[in-house]
């Protein structure tokens, strides 16, 4: 009991207890509270100059015109993941450094049982960690991809070697554990289809629109040769609905601009079948006034 009570620092004196200030106790707290300070803004410093360092590094890349150097966007992504893998670096050893200054004294019993419970809770860290590799090694996506996972469909902002971050269309940001990432869709290799279908009414000439439609499509290429890619194909008649014929028009676009040519082809086929009267059809009411 007696050894108990000393080793807080409390002394049985006249059936009592008094604190008993023990500097050279005070003097270690001290001196472990500045070495863990220490570590942390060593900690903070290494990656802040590592992430410049990175940056610089990606920048080079770019610029580069070298045979062996990287595109844009994989220099972005190699970028991101050794951000990463330098931020969980750096985590893991100032925490190894300072468990093993503040528990320096603690039995390798008790350092045993927690190393244990630490290494089961870093059994996901770990199918993350070798996920991410694969993901990268393979090529699966990039920053910047449009890709499909699970059910978040988004825009790649980040990719680290234990999570992947995609932005959805809605602003939505999702975090997702590279874990747990089985089956991905990349919707950015490659060119993209795009579809506009054409309703007009059943009076009109199908020929006649079909032939203005087309011209409407070879202007629509030329003053957007950026984003169009091969030619704007009219494939014809593709339905008969209730109250008019469908046209349909297909066209192939680069990634991420296909619903903007959906969106300006198709106000460009509506003006030009305006200027010509030919007419679309819309739900009418008719007046049959009896005698």
């Amino acid at each position: 009991m007696y050894n108990y009570l000393m080793f807080f620092g409390l002394e049985p004196i006249d059936g009592s207890l008094k604190l008993m200030i023990k500097w050279e106790e005070v003097e270690n707290f001290i001196g472990k509270g500045i070495r863990i300070i220490s570590i942390l803004i060593i900690m903070y410093l290494t990656i802040k100059i590592g992430n410049k360092v990175i940056d610089k590094f990606i920048k080079r890349q770019i610029k580069s015109k070298l045979s062996f150097s990287m595109n844009e966007q994989k220099a972005i992504t190699i970028g991101a993941v050794l951000k990463s893998a330098l931020k969980y670096g750096v985590y893991l050893t100032g925490v190894a450094i300072i468990v093993a200054n503040v528990f320096s004294g603690v039995s390798a019993a008790v350092l045993g049982a927690g190393g244990f419970a630490i290494g089961i809770g870093a059994q996901s860290l770990v199918k993350d960690l070798i996920n991410g590799f694969f993901i990268l090694f393979e090529d699966q996506y990039g920053v910047g991809d449009h890709i499909s996972v699970g059910q978040y469909t988004g825009i790649v902002e980040n990719i680290g070697i234990r999570t992947t971050v995609l932005r959805d269309f809605t602003g939505d940001l999702h975090v997702i554990t590279n874990g747990s990432i089985l089956e991905v869709t990349n919707h950015s290799r490659g060119d993209i289809r795009f579809i506009v279908d054409v309703e007009i009414a059943y009076e009109e000439n199908i020929e006649a629109a079909i032939s203005l439609i087309t011209n409407v499509c070879n202007k629509f290429k030329v003053n957007n040769k950026e984003e169009i890619r091969g030619d704007i194909e009219v494939l014809g008649v593709t339905s008969l609905n209730a109250s008019g014929v469908n046209i349909r028009v297909i066209g192939r676009a680069k990634p991420l601009s296909q619903w903007k040519m959906e969106r300006e082809l198709r106000k460009n086929i509506k003006e030009a079948l305006d200027e010509e009267g030919i007419e679309i059809p819309y739900p009418k009411t008719q007046i049959i006034k009896s005698k």
